[in-house]
């Protein structure tokens, strides 16, 4: 069945969503979400956004607090311009419901946290569900809009690419979506198609995203034939509860910003040996500090100690961070947190320009699929929910201007054509090679790497590539697959990108190059 839409936008997290509120003033939107609509990367994020709201403080200290951490590679225009763009998105997010923790006291201005890396008070949250309430209200805003229509179990499997005679693509037309509760695949031709799909963080053995995050959207980009960039810097969150029972959960930032200090098992501090802000060093440090310590010691996990702060202060400022650690026996009032790094966000993505558009027409990328030049080599913490708003806004200005005049194409599709396929019988092959490839990134491509190391992770993705690849066009097309064989995509961009950048700059570590070099200043470009 083929759907005709002006705008496809494939993912629902605050990127895609907001995008959706704007682009139903322009035209039909359809949202392709691959399960219910919160479920995103979005919805579990639970320190804030980062923005200039307070008199004291200046876009030129939040502009060069972003600089500092993106260690050299930041494009220092996008990131005055988000900086700067911050205020009216975040009034925007309240106009449509968006709650905001505010502070107790006289003048009831809008609490504001601190987080690492930031020299100031500046992240606005909801208490420690920050994502979950900017979720809850964008979508009782896009419910209520008649002209988008939200596919829940919906998931994107390719773009669909109108090519000239010689082969080259002119642009995309829209995608093929695999209806996964009726296990039938559609056709969504569209103006102007939008990936939001968010991040790639299952592509690690220990990640504090969601079982979502398979890195979709830069796979299929990467398959149509779009720039990638940057893919070794690989943000691992310093802070993940570490419990044989806890599936990767993850204690915010906003922990250490409020004065939690990172210890050893035996109760001495270590973050002063590593950086002058100490336990609010910016998160590769932290990561970095902990992987030490925690090989060093032969200790699986480190301790993050908030307990010299007053009971009731914890639990209305940390609600979920604190019911959810009573739930695996820790008090946080009582009890130091055991932590331990995990694969958080992807630094990288789709290239895109300063308005959203990748390297082919009519395909845009915002949020954390895209790499938009503002995280640079390490992202500072809290300004990703931000770039997702600005940049969704900034897609939205492009194509007004260019919407009257497009037309949709009326190119020929193809339907989607399942060959001689049949159903698989030998799930174990989807399973032992996920299990494969998230174990060899975690060993291989982790927090600190070696050219012997992403050598060994080269050789057994490829194979894993080339198997997966056999299996994938013998059988009909599942979710599990289509995940299995973007997670390696994903897997193999990351490991070519790393075996690139013959130095250690921001996230990515080489300790055969463990210099900063200047040749290495820029952008690591990937385009199959």
């Amino acid at each position: 069945m083929e759907f005709k839409t002006d705008f496809l936008i494939v993912g629902s997290g605050i990127a895609g969503l907001s995008l959706a509120i704007k682009a139903s003033t322009l035209g039909s939107v359809a949202i392709v979400t691959k399960k219910e609509k919160s479920e995103s990367n979005t919805n579990y994020a639970q320190g804030g956004i980062a923005a200039v709201t307070d008199q004291t403080d200046s876009y030129e200290e939040h502009i060069n607090d972003t600089l500092i951490c993106g260690a050299g590679l930041c494009n220092k225009d996008v990131v005055e311009f988000v900086v700067k763009e911050a205020p009216p998105r975040i009034k925007e997010l309240i106009d449509w419901g968006v709650e905001f923790t505010k502070s107790e006291t006289p003048p009831y201005l809008y609490d504001l946290g601190q987080e690492g890396g930031h020299t100031r008070r500046r992240v606005l949250h909801a208490k420690d569900l920050t994502g979950r309430e900017i979720e809850r209200a964008l979508h009782e805003k896009v419910s209520a809009l008649k002209n988008v229509k939200i596919y829940e179990n919906h998931i994107g499997i390719d773009l669909i690419l109108q090519k000239d005679a010689a082969g080259l693509t002119i642009n995309c037309l829209g995608a093929y979506v695999l209806d996964i509760h009726n296990s039938e695949i559609h056709t969504y031709r569209a103006k102007y198609t939008i990936l939001s799909t968010g991040g790639a963080g299952k592509v690690y053995l220990i990640t504090t995203n969601p079982d979502i995050a398979t890195g979709d959207g830069i796979a299929m980009a990467y398959r149509a034939g779009a720039k990638i960039a940057n893919m070794e810097f690989i943000q691992f969150h310093p802070t993940c509860l570490y419990h044989p029972e806890a599936k990767a959960f993850l204690i915010s930032e906003a922990v250490r910003g409020e004065g939690g200090i990172l210890k050893l098992k035996n109760g001495a501090t270590f973050m002063e040996k590593y950086h002058p802000m100490k336990s609010l060093a910016p998160r590769d440090i932290v990561a970095k500090a902990i992987d030490t310590e925690i090989k060093k010691s032969g200790d699986e996990y480190v301790l993050l100690d908030i307990t010299h702060h007053d009971r009731d202060f914890l639990i209305k400022r940390f609600p979920n961070i604190y019911t959810k650690c009573l739930e695996y026996g820790i008090d946080i009032t009582s009890q130091p947190i055991p932590i331990a790094p995990a694969a958080h966000y992807i630094c990288g993505g789709v290239a895109v320009d300063y308005y959203g558009k990748t390297s082919i027409d009519n395909l845009f990328a915002c949020g954390e699929v895209s790499c938009t030049g503002l995280h640079g080599a390490n992202r500072l913490a809290s300004n990703s929910l931000l770039e997702a708003l600005v940049y969704s806004h900034r897609v939205f200005l492009k194509i007004t201007k260019s919407f009257r005049q497009t037309q949709m194409s009326t190119a020929p599709i193809r339907p989607w054509d399942p060959g001689d396929t049949s159903e698989s019988d030998d799930i174990v092959v989807v399973t032992n090679n996920w299990d494969e490839i998230r174990r060899c990134m975690w060993n291989y491509v982790g927090i600190v790497r070696s050219d012997k190391r992403l050598e060994r992770a080269a050789r057994r993705i490829d194979l894993i590539q080339k198997e997966i690849n056999e299996y994938y066009w013998n059988f009909k097309v599942t979710k599990d697959l289509i995940e299995l064989r973007n997670i390696t995509s994903v897997a193999k961009l990351i490991v070519q990108s790393c075996r690139l950048r013959k130095e250690s700059r921001g996230l990515h570590y080489n300790v055969d190059y463990p210099e900063t070099l200047n040749e290495f200043k820029k952008d690591t470009l990937i385009v199959k």
